[in-house]
Formats: structure tokens, sequence, C-alpha cells
């Protein structure tokens, strides 16, 4: 079963310098029938202006993914950790016992667009993590490329969840097939263009979650990018 969340539907962050998208409850918009999809709880889709950003915040027992789509994003923590965060990148937080970060747009005179992402772990506490890396090889030569795992397989970044993050970016008539283990859930997010799926049309800024299904297969409509979420 396919069941659309339409990007208009999303709740709306709208603070001058920081416009947000919400996929799923957050701050201050509340939605009891959208508090997230299994371990899912966040996808936020972000867009900072120059030189602004989140100061130094707390964060604790949740796996924070970010996936930049457009500018730069400056990464500081209390683990020591300095970053700078571009597109193909995928950064992964786990903020465990906890941590302060702040995220910054790297570039003043243009905008970052990004997805932030919040994956509730399987076991709460311990050491603080953290993981970057860029996929944008990867990408360009694959029409599904694995990000994240629980195990950090075939070069993915590890997460504490069963949970695995895939991107793609497909050409116009591009298509790509996903087969669904027994049990699992998916959630696909468009992040570009728009998609056919399982005969579901699917707009830039849509998402579908998918509960007793098999097999999907993506069709591109014209160039498009998503994000799909395989979950236990």
């Amino acid at each position: 079963m396919l069941k659309v969340r339409k990007s208009s539907e999303r709740g709306v962050g709208a603070h001058g310098w920081l416009n947000s998208q919400h996929t799923f409850s957050f701050a201050n918009y509340y939605d009891p029938n959208h508090m997230g999809f299994r371990s899912l709880r966040v996808i936020n889709e972000d867009r900072i202006e120059g030189g602004t950003g989140f100061g130094a915040h707390p964060h604790n027992d949740m796996e924070i993914i970010s996936y930049v789509v457009s500018g730069a994003l400056e990464h500081s923590d209390s683990m020591g950790t300095k970053a700078v965060i571009r597109p193909g990148e995928v950064q992964r937080m786990s903020a465990a016992s906890g941590v302060v970060h702040s995220e910054y747009n790297k570039l003043p005179d243009e905008q970052a667009h990004f997805f932030q992402i919040w994956i509730q772990p399987n076991k709460i506490g311990g050491t603080p993590g953290y993981g970057q890396k860029s996929f944008e090889e990867a990408l360009s030569r694959e029409k599904l490329v694995l990000v994240v795992s629980e195990s950090g397989r075939d070069g993915s970044i590890d997460i504490k969840q069963d949970a695995d993050i895939y991107i793609s970016r497909l050409k116009a008539s591009d298509t790509v097939d996903f087969k669904i283990r027994p049990q699992r859930g998916v959630w696909v997010q468009v992040i570009k263009g728009s998609l056919n799926v399982n005969g579901t049309d699917l707009n830039v800024g849509d998402a579908v979650s998918v509960n007793d299904e098999a097999l999907l297969t993506f069709k591109a409509k014209d160039q498009s990018e998503f994000i799909l979420f395989d979950l236990a």
C-alpha cells in the first residue's frame, strides 16, 4: 500500500533567515497524524540564507543526518569536529548521551538547501559520534546509492538503527527497481523533479509511505532526485 504525503501538506517554519518545511511534527508544527514513520522521526527541508544558521544547541539520543542539495554548511560540535558539508555529501551525527553543535551557511551570498533527518536509535546513551562522506561520484554513476546503514556496508555511513538510506538521481525516462524485504517499510522523499512509483505520481517535495509491498518501480518523468528510507 502506498500513501502519498503531498508537499503542500507539510508544516512550514518561516523565520526570515530560515525557511523550513516539516514532513512530520516538529517545533511549532504539530499534527498527530504525522509524527513519524517507524524509526524515522524528522524530515525537514531547510533553506538557510547566506551568513546565517543554527547557533550552538544540544541534542541527545537521536541519529541526525544531513544531506546538502546546494550551498555549503559549516558544522562545529562539542566533540571537537569542524567540517564543511557540500552538495552530494551526507553527514551523520550520533547525539547519544549528549552533544552540542552548530550549523551555519558557509557562503555569505548563497542560500544553503539541505535535508535534516532524525532517526531514533536502537539504544539510548553511549558515546556521541560523527561521520561524513561524499557520494557525488557514486551518484553520477549508479541509479541507487546506499549512503547510510546499520553496519556501514558497501561504503555507507553507519547508524545506530536497522535503517538503510539510499539516494537516487535519475535522468528523464530512467527507471530503477527496489525490492522490499518482508516486514520492512519504505519512505520516499522527492528532492527534485517528478516520478512515477508503482503507478503513483510524485512531484518535487512530495513523499510516499510504503507498507506491504514487495517491489517498487521508479520511473523519472524528468531529471529527478529522491531519498529512500528502508526501515525495520
